[in-house]
């Protein structure tokens, strides 16, 4: 199988869906891309929609084992009234990794510092953003608010961050260990749907090669950070400076216990929405990408 390397454009495996591929070609068809480089680590990012819209930019961020495909059934949808910009995290896909923190140092700070300078050289410092996070990624846009601020709302989709148990009940594999690349598919498509979708008719080709090819590019432990907690101080922060946030998580979002967690984020809070995406597991603007796209395109109006 051909691997994917960072700076490799052509990176979909050598066994792929060719309609799978053919869609996320399209799909990438679309895209300006723009490498930035920040104290050495060089971030790879793609704008969609209008080079300039009315509404300030929508930043766009994907989740750990993951790539701006993550995002790829909801990019046409948002990208038809604002300027998107995905980003390929640092340690993700095509983006470089960023030094190891230091003994004692934030295990985030390298990669928000690369995230925040290749950022604003691209849409200008203290130019306002509605940011939005998936997963993982939903920590790094809490935190990348109160570091960078300029926030005018934030968008959070089964964030990471918020150091409650999860409702795992499927074992996950070691991809890595198969001994061939059909135990490795196989292995894959278990971790798919143990981890991100709840409907066994969402684990389509699509879904299979964005998380083939998200799996094989990545190079930064995420699960680390996701579980230690975080969530809560940054909205906290963000609360302070008059940020309206909108949270929301699948309602079988095996990552944490929804309508609990829903509750305890959002109660006596009241710049903080909280949403319950019936039917969807953890990946739900992808599982049901035209229900959250109806969602997140009137919180950013």
């Amino acid at each position: 199988m051909s691997l994917p390397l960072p700076d490799d454009s052509s990176w979909f495996p050598a066994d792929a869906d060719p309609l799978a591929r053919a869609q996320i070609a399209r799909i990438e068809g679309l895209a300006t891309v723009f490498d930035r480089e920040h104290a050495g680590t060089r971030v790879r990012w793609r704008r969609f929609g209008p080079e300039a819209a009315p509404t300030p930019p929508v930043v766009l961020l994907h989740g750990g084992h993951g790539s701006w495909m993550h995002w790829l059934r909801n990019i046409e949808a948002l990208s038809a009234r604002h300027t998107l910009w995905l980003p390929d995290l640092p340690g993700y896909h095509q983006s470089a990794t960023p030094p190891t923190p230091q003994p004692g140092e934030d295990a985030l700070g390298p990669l928000l510092a690369a995230l925040q300078g290749t950022l604003d050289e691209l849409v200008g410092h203290g130019t306002p953003i509605v940011l939005g996070g998936f997963s993982f990624g939903g920590l790094v846009a809490a935190r990348l608010a109160v570091r960078r601020g300029h926030v005018d709302r934030l968008a959070l989709l089964g964030s990471g961050g918020h150091a409650t148990l999860r409702r795992l009940t499927v074992e996950m594999v070691n991809w890595r260990a198969a001994p061939d690349r059909a135990a490795e598919r196989a292995a894959l498509r278990h971790n798919l749907m143990a981890l991100m979708l709840h409907d066994e008719s969402a684990l389509d080709a699509l879904a299979f090669e964005i998380h083939d090819i998200a799996c094989h590019g990545t190079r930064f432990r995420s699960k680390e950070s996701s579980l230690a907690g975080g969530l809560q101080a940054a909205l906290d922060v963000l609360d302070a400076r008059g940020v309206p946030q909108w949270l929301a998580w699948g309602e079988f979002d095996v990552t944490g216990d929804p309508r609990p967690l829903l509750s305890a984020l959002t109660a006596g809070h009241a710049l903080r929405h909280g949403e319950l995406i019936d039917g969807a597991g953890h990946w739900a603007q992808y599982e049901r990408a035209d229900e959250v796209n109806a969602r997140l395109a009137a919180f950013i109006r």
